[in-house]
């Protein structure tokens, strides 16, 4: 070998190993920016999944509150919906008494709402052809039996309701329909009758 190529080799050679060390310093340098990348890519994949399971789970939290009060409306107004039923066949249960019984209720009305024992009833048209005179002669009765004025007359006039009566005094009239007792008691006796359909 000449001392040109051994100039040329050597040349070479070293041209090689720097070469070679700039290849590694790169090639080392890729795997570090390569674990970097993956690094954050595996930080940023979990904090994207941590996000999202938090989200969720606050979805989750939401949808399942909105449900159970949804559930709750449901639930009060089918209870509600079944006490309104229950006070509309109480009425109805009024309305259908056999006579005696309808007489009596009439009269002991006739008698708690008169506050001077010469008061007109007023019935709707069927229960004053049925029961009207009978509830009057009643309640007189017993009017009289408890030292009071029985002067109970049976008025001219109808009314539109289902059942009860209005009992007049002058410009005065005393509301004991059926319909203005139930609703009375409807709004004293709900929460009982409640306990008793529900619990």
């Amino acid at each position: 070998m000449t001392g040109i190529e051994n100039i040329t080799g050597r040349i070479q050679a070293d041209a090689q190993a720097q070469i070679d060390q700039v290849n590694q310093k790169a090639d080392a340098q890729v795997a570090q920016i390569r674990d970097d990348y993956q690094k954050r890519t595996r930080q940023e994949t979990d904090e994207i999944l941590r996000k999202g399971r938090i989200a969720a789970e606050e979805r989750e939290k939401r949808l399942v509150s909105a449900a159970q009060m949804e559930s709750k409306k449901m639930t009060l107004a089918a209870k509600q919906e079944v006490i309104e039923e229950a006070f509309a066949l109480a009425l109805e249960q009024l309305c259908k008494l056999p006579e005696q019984d309808t007489v009596a209720l009439l009269a002991s009305l006739i008698v708690k709402a008169s506050s001077t024992g010469s008061e007109q009833v007023i019935l709707n048209q069927a229960d004053r052809t049925r029961y009207g005179v009978k509830a009057c002669q009643q309640a007189n009765a017993q009017l009289e039996a408890a030292g009071k004025t029985g002067n109970i007359t049976l008025s001219e006039q109808v009314r539109d309701i289902r059942g009860g009566l209005l009992l007049k005094n002058g410009a005065v009239e005393v509301n004991c329909a059926y319909e203005t007792l139930v609703r009375l008691v409807r709004s004293e006796a709900t929460g009982e009758v409640s306990k008793v359909l529900f619990d």
